[in-house]
């Protein structure tokens, strides 16, 4: 299993020309940046099979497997999908810099490398991985099962709780499985066919409960969030009702505010107007001594967690 680096930040820089590497190598660990090597893009699979970095610099051009069919086979490995890859790329050869976003680049410099710009487009995306890695802690902290899928329902990133409950609908699956599990695929397919329609959701159903797909926003041009609902009603109700002293109709009422449902969502499900979903809601913030559907929405998974 490899194991991300998270000491500091770590590069790993994929070229075949010993020059070039030596520049790079010097200039990034100038900055203070850990310097991993490859010299083939084969070699930076294997080393990839073992230690995550935070970045990839990738020649365009290399003998044997070039820089290309690399970073696609990494952009399908779900354990490295996310790691950004910086092409490097001769002056002459400005049809690779298509190539290179085509198969999953997220920039591009050109050779012969300067220095200043190398550190600057090194340093911005290894800034935006960060945010990304802790938006994903600071999802999980809320208790919200998150997933990012690319448009063909491939794996980027989950949250922990996320995984947990993959696991639990599909036993055996963990997030070092090539691909997620056939029917959850299934879903997402059905859910990316509807992807224009903000909120859109399919139910996965089990013996035990169901797993509920929703879309939340297809936040780049090819990523798209989407929150995981495990939906056992009468079970997760009848905890609330118990954990937090409300009353049958006010637990019903909180659970499906923590699926993400509005008031008329509600109020469809539960057959009652949404005045009566409103009430009911004040009601409830006012046991939980909250003053936002987020921050009861809050209290109700963890409860349901515990």
């Amino acid at each position: 299993m490899a194991i991300p680096l998270t000491a500091r930040n770590t590069v790993l820089v994929v070229d075949d020309e010993p020059a070039s590497l030596r520049l790079l190598t010097e200039t990034l660990e100038e900055a203070g940046i850990t310097v991993l090597v490859a010299t083939s893009g084969a070699d930076a699979l294997d080393l990839l099979g073992h230690v995550i970095p935070d970045l990839i610099l990738m020649d365009a051009v290399m003998a044997g497997m070039d820089g290309f069919e690399a970073t696609a086979r990494i952009k399908a490995r779900p354990e490295t999908a996310h790691v950004p890859v910086i092409f490097m790329t001769g002056l002459t050869q400005s049809e690779h810099v298509i190539e290179g976003f085509e198969v999953g680049g997220v920039d591009y410099v050109r050779k012969p490398v300067n220095v200043h710009e190398l550190l600057a487009r090194v340093r911005l995306h290894l800034g935006n991985a960060r945010a990304v890695q802790a938006s994903t802690a600071g999802l999980d902290a809320t208790g919200r099962m998150m997933i990012a899928t690319d448009t063909r329902g491939v794996l980027l990133w989950c949250t922990p709780l996320a995984e947990g409950a993959l696991a639990q609908f599909s036993p055996g699956w963990n997030r070092d499985a090539a691909q997620l599990p056939a029917v959850l695929r299934g879903g997402i397919e059905r859910l990316l066919a509807r992807r224009d329609t903000r909120g859109a959701s399919v139910r996965l159903e089990q013996q035990d409960g169901a797993l509920e797909l929703v879309l939340v926003a297809q936040y780049r041009e090819n990523e798209v969030l989407i929150r995981l609902n495990e939906i056992d009603p009468r079970g997760h109700a009848d905890r609330l009702r118990k954990r937090l002293g409300l009353t049958e109709r006010e637990a019903e009422v909180l659970l499906w505010i923590s699926y993400g449902k509005s008031n008329a969502d509600i109020s469809e499900v539960l057959t009652i107007s949404p005045r009566t979903v409103q009430k009911h809601l004040e009601r409830i913030y006012e046991k939980l001594g909250v003053e936002t559907r987020a921050a009861a929405a809050a209290i109700a998974i963890r409860s349901t967690e515990q």
